[in-house]
């Protein structure tokens, strides 16, 4: 039995004639395209070395995946994307397509991708007089060397071998005549990259950028093809930075904080401010956590003023040690007289104020008080060598030890045995004294001479040791000199 058709469709079965499925695909199968035609499709899949593209015809178009990849190598782009491409060639069963017209188009394309601006493919095959030759589907073009980049071309011969994509600017005398631009390209590649740039990012963001250049006052930092920020020298780090190749060096590649896009009128590009430091964590923030009032440690003097020396205990943390706390030993009138600039010295800790970001340091406080344990060191009666520091009206400052510095009073040396030997002393001459009195507390020992005459106060200085007998002066005179033939 054979089975027979109704020719008439149940149009209420939800099913289209024939006529109307082909009145539906009209527009598209109707479409005609050429060489050298320009195509925007949707991407209907991608495959592992090939993409396939809605071309609105009854063939897929084709573009190579190698041709769609970014700087980074990366495919940037996903099914359902719309992607303009050109024609190559064609046949019944598909559409090659490519970024810009290459070898397999026709040498007549070259007159349309003038008019089009369509770009096309060319390879680099010479330096010549004021720019390079290019061989353009077969034709020798002229590319002038200003026009081969955006930057400016050191180096010419680097280009030569290199197949780039280039603009048609003028076409003359059937091709004997063309010359071709790739900075105008490079130029209409980086304005879409700066759009697509500005819509993608917020101040706050962290991005990847490479020091282009430095100057006194910053770093310039590249974000994207033809934008550039610039990165201040008190945001390159959070340690005081004096120049900034101190910190980055040209080529570097970084990550930035972007603080600010200040549009300028009558500039096509706004400023950028920029951040190295703000890409960690303020080490301010826990300060009180790493260090505490007491601690020694090392520190790197940073600045030094004309009221103290600042120390890096911390990338990013100042100490001050003010003057006062510079020594034990003398009187400081100049920081430099005790430390130097980039010089590492041992600091303690003395306070820490979170709130106004202040850390007080002491330089004397590490190398510790010489005058601690004076009492036990020094005892009455004592003879030894000191040097004389200073002679005042009331009496002679000697010093015993580094830090540590004795009176011998003008009416102690009027009993010396020959006081004409004290006063033709100068600054920096040895002699020999006698401890008279120590005072731990206010810091003060009292000097005689070894061989004081007796007066009615002798007996001051018969104290000497605890197992030394009280006797006569003559005694204590024999124990003095005793002590002072060992």
């Amino acid at each position: 039995m054979t089975e027979k058709f109704d020719e008439t469709p149940d149009q209420d079965a939800g099913e289209m004639s024939f006529e109307e499925l082909f009145e539906s695909y009209g527009d598209t199968l109707g479409r005609e395209l050429a060489p050298g035609d320009m195509v925007e499709g949707k991407i209907i899949s991608i495959g592992r070395t090939h993409l396939y593209i809605d071309t609105g015809t009854k063939s897929d178009g084709v573009v190579e995946k190698q041709e769609l990849l970014d700087e980074n190598g990366d495919l940037p782009f996903q099914e359902g994307d719309v992607v303009t491409l050109y024609v190559v060639s064609l046949s019944e069963s598909e559409i090659i397509l490519s970024k810009a017209i290459s070898g397999a188009g026709k040498a007549a394309l070259l007159e349309d991708a003038v008019q089009n601006r369509t770009p096309v493919e060319g390879k680099v095959t010479g330096v010549i007089k004021g720019g390079f030759s290019v061989d353009i589907l077969g034709k020798r073009a002229f590319c002038p060397v200003s026009q081969m980049d955006v930057n400016y071309v050191e180096t010419p011969e680097d280009f030569v071998g290199q197949t780039l994509r280039f603009l048609v600017t003028r076409y003359e005398e059937n091709g004997r005549n063309i010359v071709i631009s790739r900075r105008n390209l490079l130029q209409e590649e980086m304005r879409a990259a700066q759009q697509a740039f500005f819509a993608d990012v917020s101040v706050g963001d962290t991005l990847q950028g490479k020091v282009t250049r430095l100057m006194s006052f910053g770093a310039f930092i590249e974000l994207t093809p033809g934008v550039e920020g610039m990165a201040h020298i008190s945001e390159l780090s959070w340690s005081r930075v004096d120049k900034p190749d101190d910190v980055v060096k040209p080529g570097d590649t970084v990550l930035v904080k972007l603080l600010g896009i200040e549009h300028q009128e009558g500039q096509d590009l706004p400023k950028i401010a920029l951040s190295l430091k703000q890409t960690a964590s303020d080490p301010w923030d826990s300060v009180d956590q790493v260090f505490k009032p007491g601690d020694q440690v090392t520190g790197k003097v940073v600045r030094l003023t004309n009221f103290g020396a600042f120390v890096e205990i911390a990338p990013g943390v100042d100490g001050l040690v003010h003057i006062s706390e510079m020594s034990h030993t003398r009187r400081v009138t100049r920081p430099e007289e005790v430390v130097e600039k980039d010089q590492d010295v041992q600091v303690v800790i003395k306070s820490i104020d979170m709130d106004a970001r202040r850390v007080s340091l002491s330089i004397k406080d590490a190398l510790g008080d010489p005058w601690t344990g004076i009492s036990v060191r020094y005892k009455s009666g004592d003879i030894m060598d000191g040097r004389l520091e200073k002679r005042e009206s009331f009496g002679l400052f000697i010093g015993l030890e580094p830090g540590v510095t004795g009176l011998m009073p003008v009416s102690v040396l009027r009993n010396a045995a020959d006081p004409k030997l004290y006063d033709g002393l100068k600054p920096g001459d040895t002699v020999q004294v006698m401890v008279q009195q120590v005072d731990e507390e206010k810091r003060r020992i009292s000097l005689a001479s070894p061989d004081q005459k007796v007066s009615e106060d002798w007996r001051q200085f018969a104290g000497g040791k605890k197992d030394r007998p009280v006797g006569t002066m003559e005694q204590v005179l024999m124990d003095a000199l005793k002590k002072q033939k060992k």
